[in-house]
């Protein structure tokens, strides 16, 4: 594990551009503290944090100049809330890379996920992040842009419901049939005639039943 130090002029931090705590596993201290310490370098223009295990607690401070930012190879699974985090605290964010976690469905890093779930990916995060220039290794295309400001608020994905728990709130809750009947006569034990209008009229028209009566039985 390496040790980060911090300079203690803060001339010297102020002059520092780019700092690399690559593989530092950070996850031993909480994430908001680990980098509470990087609000001091005012004009940090990049910032690699590969490989930290940091996961969706991550919290940088506001660092105004900062344009890239690599955050690969960590445990980040909610895409929606760091991306709203990022565009707060670093608004001139233009080259990110989330490669190797959850909240990136890369076919390299997850068999289940193929090229088109990358692209809907891509196309939320630059609707969430519009000055981005780069994601991950490749570079954002004018029609990206474009879909992204048509289509990428629809794109978020969503979670589908732990299996175990849809099971256990179905069996908590009564079965219920559906049927067109009114709550008033859905009773057997206790039924009555319902008496009321109906969007629908039945002229005879195309009846199929119809054309097996004759005219003496009408």
């Amino acid at each position: 594990m390496q040790t980060v130090l911090w300079p203690s002029s803060l001339l010297a931090a102020c002059s520092i551009q780019r700092i690399s705590l690559k593989s530092n596993v950070l996850q031993w201290i909480p994430a908001m503290l680990s980098l509470e310490g990087l609000k001091t370098f005012s004009y940090l223009e990049e910032l690699i944090l590969d490989n930290n295990l940091l996961g969706n607690d991550l919290r940088l401070p506001r660092l105004p100049h900062l344009h890239t930012l690599t955050l690969n190879k960590n445990q980040i699974s909610e895409l929606e809330s760091l991306l709203d985090h990022l565009a707060e605290v670093v608004p001139s964010l233009q080259y990110l890379s989330l490669l190797g976690n959850v909240a990136c469905p890369n076919e390299l890093v997850c068999k289940e996920k193929d090229e088109d779930d990358y692209q809907r990916y891509r196309y939320f995060v630059l609707h969430k992040l519009t000055n981005l220039k780069f994601l991950d290794t490749r570079k954002v295309t004018r029609r990206e842009r474009e879909e992204a400001l048509v289509r990428g608020a629809f794109m978020k994905v969503v979670k589908p419901k732990d299996a175990k728990t849809s099971s256990d709130a179905a069996s908590a809750s009564p079965e219920m049939h559906y049927t067109p009947l009114p709550s008033g006569s859905r009773d057997l034990t206790n039924h009555r005639g319902i008496l009321g209008k109906c969007r629908y009229i039945y002229y005879g028209k195309h009846s199929e039943g119809n054309r097996f009566i004759r005219d003496d039985q009408l």
